[in-house]
């Protein structure tokens, strides 16, 4: 349904909750950032409800295995083959999302048919370090405090990154909107196992690398206030993948579709991108 979605469990093998949208048009599937943060991208899920069949996956929280990249590109795998009919949808990641997407595509280079990263993410130790150095200039000594003070505020690991989520959110953006905030528990346990294991692969010289094996159209889409260094993060996707096409908003930061200069333009270059590039 166009409205709040229609909410789905996989499997019992693939206990993921998947939320649908939309009724007609080619398969899109949304991919929340975090990790560990799910349930913020459905406005774009309703926006682009119209036109396109949207799944919202709620990707996998902690439990009694260590969360691994692997464990989310299985899940993701699965939801293609389960919900999409045997079509190839297009995959939106927003941040870790956007990683997630070419983790997936570079595994089951046949299951996607476009990818589009909006505020990508880091793959390397120097686009890392930046990315904090501009978050740190830009807080200031008040915020500083305030983000020194979340352990205590906040003792119930879920609950503080959160409220991390929301302190970084006003580092991260240019001017928003008003809007509703529609993430769902956080999984602090989650975001830490992921995320580490990415930085293991990383490490270890998997990616950016095994991105050379997808070979569907990409668009890279950011703002030019996003602290994330997008022209760090390009050049080390670029020579894996050559066909990555860019759109950069300005007066815009790591949530384009909800920037007062963006909003309106983030729409129209997503569905008119998607429209070429996902039937």
């Amino acid at each position: 349904m166009t409205g709040g979605g229609v909410m789905e469990n996989d499997s019992a093998a693939q206990p993921i909750r998947v939320r649908r949208y939309g009724t007609a048009g080619s398969f899109v599937v949304l991919l929340h950032g975090g990790p560990g943060a799910p349930g913020y991208m459905a406005p774009i899920a309703r926006q682009l409800a119209d036109a396109f069949r949207v799944l919202e996956p709620f990707q996998r929280g902690s439990g009694l295995e260590p969360l691994t990249v692997a464990r989310h590109v299985a899940d993701l795998h699965e939801v293609v083959q389960s919900h999409c009919g045997g079509s190839r949808p297009a995959v939106i990641g927003h941040s870790w999302g956007a990683m997630l997407a070419l983790a997936c595509a570079a595994a089951h280079p046949d299951s996607v048919r476009s990818l589009v990263l909006i505020g990508c993410g880091t793959f390397d130790a120097v686009a890392r370090e930046r990315l904090r150095a501009t978050r740190r200039e830009r807080m200031g000594e008040n915020l500083l405090r305030r983000e020194a003070r979340l352990c205590q505020e906040y003792p119930d690991a879920d609950e503080r990154l959160k409220a991390v989520g929301r302190l970084y959110q006003l580092i991260d953006s240019f001017d928003l909107i008003s809007y509703e905030d529609e993430t769902a528990a956080c999984d602090a346990r989650a975001h830490e196992e992921t995320w580490s294991d990415m930085l293991r692969l990383q490490d270890e010289g998997v990616y950016p690398a095994s991105f050379a094996a997808v070979g569907v159209p990409v668009l890279m889409l950011h703002g030019s206030e996003d602290p994330h260094p997008v022209q760090m993060i390009r050049a080390g996707l670029a020579p894996h993948l050559p066909q990555l096409e860019y759109h950069e908003w300005g007066r815009c930061g790591h949530y384009p579709w909800l920037e007062k200069a963006a909003h309106e333009s983030f729409y129209r270059v997503l569905s008119g991108w998607l429209s070429v590039h996902s039937a």
